[in-house]
């Protein structure tokens, strides 16, 4: 870090100043994370567990879950501790880890998504050389990629942050260390910082999400020489993934595709993708996909005999 780092703690303001609020927060978002926790922790186990669930789809939705798992635990338990807490503080090089964290788990599930459209392009449109394509080996390699590439998003993104100099005011306006709210506390022209990280983060954010797009609408028109009931099992099937898309890609892009200002709305965008996206995911997953709803019935049965026993 540079001599210029006279601060060693940021205080965030959270999401409420009000007492009563904090309190209804604290109780909402204890459960909400616990559902998090509980419903992409079940997916998991179940696709692990299920011999049914064995095919590349339920093996990258089982990574996407453990991927949200470690997402949201890197804001939501602070989140929740500190609604509790009369000083919201973390330390320097708390926020930056804090901050590597955060871009390395949601640049992988940007990657994992584009990996698990590229496995419903292949199953769609080329079914015959579906299980050739789709090996263990090439899904193991593409999850490493997924990984690989988050790590590297999230390292540009920390390389620009690092030897910033925060030697004045130390108060986010955040539940989170973020890129946005750190660069108006720096004692220094970040406007060129600034356009780095929207060309990192924002762009690719944007062009992740029009490849997935475009993907979906290729396989969307394959669609149409596909049998009646085939084509209503795809659907389905990618009915899921688009929504999924569309739901961590919009608050994403709101965010970080536009220039080093903050607004007042963020904070609210943020719990969006940090808190609401990844609790949803289980339950789009699994009540729109018979095969999942099964397996999971069949690890109930399982565990309830397990208890008789």
């Amino acid at each position: 870090m540079a001599d210029t780092h006279n601060v060693t703690e940021f205080i965030f303001l959270g999401l409420s100043s009000n007492p009563e609020v904090q309190k209804v927060f604290f109780v909402v978002f204890l459960v909400l994370y616990t559902m998090i926790l509980l419903g992409n922790f079940l997916i998991v186990l179940t696709v692990v567990t299920s011999r049914s669930l064995s095919s590349p789809m339920y093996f990258f939705l089982s990574y996407l879950s453990f991927v949200e798992i470690c997402y949201s635990s890197t804001t939501a338990p602070k989140l929740v501790s500190d609604l509790l807490a009369e000083r919201k503080v973390i330390s320097l090089w708390g926020c930056m880890t804090q901050l590597f964290f955060i871009h390395f788990f949601g640049g992988t599930e940007i990657f994992l998504l584009t990996v698990m459209a590229y496995d419903r392009y292949v199953a769609i449109c080329k079914p015959l050389n579906y299980t050739t394509i789709m090996n263990q080996q090439v899904c193991g390699i593409l999850v490493g990629i997924a990984w690989v590439g988050g790590f590297v998003h999230s390292f540009a993104q920390i390389l620009l942050v690092f030897h910033l100099p925060f030697c004045g005011p130390n108060v986010i306006d955040h539940y989170f260390c973020d890129l946005l709210p750190l660069l108006k506390l720096a004692c220094s022209d970040t406007f060129f910082i600034g356009l780095l990280i929207v060309s990192n983060g924002g762009t690719l954010s944007v062009i992740s999400f029009v490849v997935l797009l475009v993907s979906y609408v290729v396989i969307l028109l394959h669609l149409r020489t596909r049998s009646s009931e085939g084509r209503r099992k795809a659907l389905s099937t990618c009915g899921s993934h688009i929504t999924v898309v569309i739901l961590f890609f919009g608050p994403c892009i709101f965010i970080y595709l536009r220039p080093s200002t903050t607004l007042s709305v963020d904070k609210m965008v943020a719990v969006f993708y940090t808190v609401i996206t990844p609790l949803l995911n289980p339950v789009i997953y699994s009540l729109r996909n018979a095969e999942v709803k099964k397996a999971m019935k069949k690890l109930w049965i399982r565990m309830r005999k397990l208890d008789d026993k």
